[in-house]
């Protein structure tokens, strides 16, 4: 029988809670998420097994650790740098903040800004009581960040994040981060899961919400680095209002076992999303990644674009769902997802799904699952390139189609950086 998540964490939850001083009402919905989340199921996903990994059988999420540490910090005058629920960096350009820009901790934010975070926090993307994994994100939350794009405020340097995981202290990782770009407005948001350390065996149960009002635009990037004994759930989702655009990049470079739930609900008339992921896997890592949008405005247009590489013994599933509610007349959902396997013990899968429930909409999909061009090596062979350094030209050939199409210069050098490392690692002998 399952242990009793009420008994063991109510008193130290209540406890963190006033120790943050934290508002009644979000008081109220941790204590109810936790008792709500002994009844939730845990979310399931086609080809996605996970249910071994603990992620619903917590263990010393408010546990008190040292977070004296040194952190080496990108060169932006927007940056947030986070270690559990300690900040170590906050700042933000005096002439956004006069603006009315807020970037904060979320527990600043619920004290300077307390009706903006309960209007926004688990209303419009899900709701507090979406599957277990979201409740005890909400239950247990021990670090989280809220970022605020005023009306008709166009910003154009990025918002970037850093968000420490330590992994040399017996600690599990219950993250929020919460983005709201109000309406007519623009941002660029890059943020970055890191683990240090890897001493202890913890699990990463990370939540963000990105809402985009009418005619805004959003640019989400996201660089995961968690670590090899840190087993991972990573929700991200995003709501669309009318004629806007939410464009998302995101590289999975975790060297742990991840379930990737990545969606976005197109809610507005003319919204869009276009959606790129790139993924490596090595080792015996297991990587899943469930990547839905949904069209519900009409004329609504969501492409998921999705590549992934495979080394070793390791797995990665690509499930891209892609659902056209009646009523979306005009829409369009795309989608591509292709797997690179480097090694016959490798193991992955492509899996398109089209939901399409109206009749005048556009639709399709690409899926493919395959090996190294035995033709491309040959050609590189030949001219004098040893096999690995053929094969990672290969690799960072087919992973360029989607490299190519993130607009932000910054995010792509950092990707590729972030590729070369996991491929030298899942070359190692």
């Amino acid at each position: 029988m399952r242990p009793s998540l009420k008994d063991d964490f109510m008193d130290a939850t209540v406890a963190f809670s006033k120790n943050h001083n934290e508002p009644l009402w979000f008081q109220k919905m941790r204590e109810e998420a936790l008792i709500n989340s002994e009844e939730l199921s845990l979310p399931v996903y086609e080809k996605i097994n996970y249910r071994s990994w603990r992620l619903d059988h917590p263990k010393n999420p408010f546990a008190e650790v040292n977070t004296d540490q040194k952190f080496d910090q990108p060169e932006t005058n927007n940056l947030l740098i986070q270690d559990g629920d300690q900040t170590l960096v906050s700042k933000l350009d005096p002439k956004l903040a006069e603006q009315g820009v807020i970037f904060t901790d979320i527990w600043t934010a619920m004290q300077k800004c307390p009706k903006l975070v309960q209007k926004y926090l688990l209303t419009k993307t899900m709701k507090p009581a979406e599957n277990r994994l979201v409740s005890l994100n909400l239950a247990l939350m021990n670090g989280g960040s809220f970022l605020y794009v005023p009306k008709n405020v166009q910003i154009k340097d990025s918002i970037q994040a850093v968000y420490l995981q330590d992994n040399d202290q017996k600690k599990d990782f219950f993250h929020h981060v919460l983005v709201v770009a109000d309406e007519g407005s623009e941002v660029t948001y890059l943020e970055n899961f890191l683990s240090r350390g890897n001493t202890e065996e913890n699990i990463a149960n990370v939540v963000v919400e990105v809402v985009a009002e009418d005619n805004t635009h959003v640019h989400f990037s996201a660089l995961d680095q968690f670590g090899e004994n840190v087993s991972t759930y990573l929700n991200r989702h995003g709501y669309v209002g009318n004629n806007s655009e939410l464009d998302w990049a995101i590289g999975f470079m975790n060297d742990a076992k991840v379930v990737g739930d990545f969606g976005t609900d197109l809610r507005g008339e003319g919204s869009h999303t276009e959606a790129k992921v790139v993924a490596i896997t090595t080792g015996e890592q297991v990587q899943g990644i469930d990547t839905k949008v949904t069209n519900y405005g009409q004329h609504s247009i969501g492409h998921i674009m999705q590549h992934g590489v495979i080394l070793q013994s390791s797995t990665l599933t690509f499930n891209g769902v892609g659902h056209i509610v009646k009523g979306a007349r005009g829409s369009d959902a795309q989608q591509e997802s292709r797997v690179l396997m480097l090694s016959r013990t490798a193991r992955g899968d492509a899996d398109p799904i089209l939901l399409i429930d109206e009749n005048d909409v556009t639709a399709g999909h690409a899926a493919s699952v395959g090996r190294v061009n035995e033709d491309q090596m040959y050609y590189l062979m030949s001219r004098g390139i040893d096999e690995k350094t053929a094969q990672r030209l290969v690799i960072r050939g087919f992973l360029s189609s989607v490299i190519r199409e993130i607009p932000e210069e910054e995010v792509r050098d950092r990707l590729t950086e972030m590729i070369e490392r996991k491929l030298l690692n899942g070359q190692q002998d």
